[in-house]
């Protein structure tokens, strides 16, 4: 796959620039990165407002004019929404009769509060003037429309309470502008909600954040209320700072958390670059879509301009529970198949102009071709001719229904076989990486439901032609291997729910990150095996790409959880690489045309 012209690198066009949204490249971005700041009175102003704006409880009786009530509004609705939701409600409360039931509402919580302290700290509450809802002209209640479902946000199906924060940041908004007109704002929550809701006649799904006093100050405090009555103090900022953990009662050290693993994620550098390098071709930013993403992400990893397809094969004992559809003897026949350049994978890896290398981590059968040696594997004796790596188990495998896939040091072996088999690829690669193993659909439905929390019934799913009843024994299978043990870390639940092609591909994703290679993935049996990797070092998911997704039910939830967005969806289950190398292929067509795409100024 090795590029055989030259990047035209004298030649500059001019850039396409658009018209709307935003114009500047990424070399002008790269110029000067604080090129987005604003002027230093800007900047200025703005740490003045921040720290002198103060909960105001004392106000002057005259009005606010309207205009100024709609400018502080504008800046709550200026504010940042998860998902672009917008969920603030804006209730501008200027009935008199109104405002005298919040205020009682109020006065009997401060009271209700008081007597849950000490007495000393009871009469100093008491003391104070925790609200200004009877002498502020005017009330602002800022309400948070919750009725959306939560999945139906962008941002918010993990953290559900994004709506409300929304809310909080326009309060802010509104706080700070408030401030800069010279106008006070206070904020109460001396409520039940419950009360408020009802006092506001509000539906339900929406929920009030408080109720915000509003007019102009009849104080202007040098320092916070609560500070200057002695109730609180500002704490040294220092105190409250961690970093990579949190750390009780001081700062966190640097490193006080130390990532799993030996390799890290790509530089940020190298990230950044990639993006701009990507953004001086003459064609619009991002217009090769999921491939461009997928092309960015390679050229952080480095500059690769190689390929090679790795096929793992093994026989699985839980097919004698009548999981698969065929003998366990055509793993040995694909294998063969393969040795000979006869196999769907092999042959479309050659189509591709990539070259095939074979791992046998454990087949029944003797195919006649272990005097070949890896030298002719890597260099190829004739173009229909791969040798086949032998790696075999040392202790007995098990059903997985009753007794372990492999045992603890096997598996241990077989992760180290494919980091070391990563790092004998001296130049960053692409590896497309496929299986063959008759009946291994269960033990990956099974690590799937291990590790993405699926129910069995929705992990397990047709394999090869399965019918009905071998459907529902294969869960049977399902459910007693995950009610047998509950492993407690992803090496050992590859040794209990796995098998040895699941551990090389662990090993070799590992590999991958250690030595600045991608690896393609393939099926589900691929994906879960490189699922275990990242559960034991996240960085390894930025040397991962998703070659497609497959008609295995569990597929696509396992590459969800990879955070990996699929380059195919070709409804294939043919597994040996097959979508990894038509992945891998587009991939390479991708980086060669950059390569050689006119580049601009």
């Amino acid at each position: 796959m090795e590029d055989t012209q030259h990047m035209n690198t004298d030649r500059r066009w001019e850039r396409p620039t658009p018209v709307i949204g935003d114009t500047t490249s990424a070399a002008e971005r790269a110029e000067k990165p604080d090129g987005w700041a604003l002027p230093d009175d800007v900047r200025a102003a703005l740490d003045r407002v921040i720290g002198a704006r103060r909960d105001i409880r004392r106000y002057r009786p005259e009005p606010v004019p309207d205009h100024l009530v709609r400018t502080i509004i504008d800046a709550g609705h200026a504010a940042p929404s998860v998902g672009h939701s917008q969920p603030w409600r804006f209730i501008i409360v200027d009935d008199p009769a109104l405002r005298d039931k919040a205020a009682v509402l109020a006065d009997v919580e401060k009271l209700k509060q008081a007597e849950l302290l000490t007495p000393d700290r009871k009469q100093r509450l008491l003391d104070l003037q925790l609200d200004g809802i009877k002498e502020a002209p005017l009330g602002i209640v800022v309400a948070c429309d919750r009725r959306t479902p939560a999945s139906g946000v962008l941002g918010r199906n993990t953290f559900i309470d994004t709506d409300l924060w929304s809310c909080a940041a326009a309060i802010e908004n509104m706080w700070l502008t408030a401030r800069a007109y010279g106008l006070g704002m206070g904020w109460v929550t001396l409520f039940r909600p419950d009360d408020l809701a009802e006092l506001l006649h509000l539906p339900d799904g929406v929920e009030t954040l408080g109720w915000m006093c509003m007019g102009w100050p009849d104080e202007r405090p040098p320092s916070p209320g609560l500070e200057r009555r002695a109730w609180s103090k500002k704490l040294p900022v220092e105190n409250l700072i961690m970093r990579n953990g949190w750390r009780e009662g001081a700062a966190s050290p640097a490193n006080a958390i130390a990532t799993p693993g030996d390799g890290h994620m790509p530089d940020q550098a190298h990230v950044v670059a990639a993006h701009d390098s990507s953004d001086q071709l003459l064609t619009p930013p991002g217009s090769l879509g999921i491939l461009d993403t997928t092309m960015d992400k390679v050229a952080a990893v480095g500059d690769i301009h190689h390929a090679q397809h790795i096929l793992i094969g093994a026989d699985h004992p839980v097919t004698k529970h009548g999981v698969s559809s065929f003998s366990p003897s055509v793993t040995r026949e694909i294998m063969d198949a393969s040795a000979v350049g006869e196999s769907l994978g092999v042959t479309t890896a050659a189509g591709a102009g990539i070259p095939s290398l074979l791992i046998d981590a454990g087949v029944d059968g003797d195919s006649g071709r272990e005097g070949q040696s890896d030298r002719e594997t890597r260099e190829g004796r004739d173009d229909s001719a791969h040798a086949i790596r032998y790696v075999h188990a040392h202790d007995v495998r098990g059903d997985i229904a009753t007794t372990p896939a492999l045992s603890a040091e096997d598996t241990r072996a077989f992760i180290d076989y494919g980091r070391k088999l990563a790092g004998e690829f001296t130049e960053p690669t692409l590896f497309a990486v496929g299986e063959v193993g008759i009946g291994n659909t269960t033990p990956a439905s099974i690590l799937a439901a291990h590790f993405t929390g699926l129910d069995v019934n929705d992990a397990v799913g047709i394999g090869a032609h399965s019918d009905t009843a071998m459907m529902e024994r294969k869960r049977e299978v399902a459910r007693q291997a995950l009610s047998r043990v509950q492993p407690s870390s992803p090496i050992d639940a590859l040794a209990e729910f796995g098998g040895p092609e699941f551990a090389v591909t662990t090993g070799l994703c590992l590999g991958a990150l250690d030595n600045h290679h991608v690896v393609v993935l393939d099926g589900l049996a691929i994906s879960v095996a490189a699922l275990a990797a990242v559960q034991i070092n996240p960085a390894v998911q930025s040397h991962l790409v998703a070659g497609h997704v497959s008609r295995e039910i569990a597929h696509r939830t396992v590459i969800t959880h990879l955070g990996l967005e699929p380059l195919l969806a070709l409804r294939f289950r043919c597994g040996e690489g097959v979508g990894a190398i038509l992945a891998t292929q587009m991939i390479m067509t991708g980086l060669s045309a950059r390569r050689h795409t006119g580049r601009t100024a």
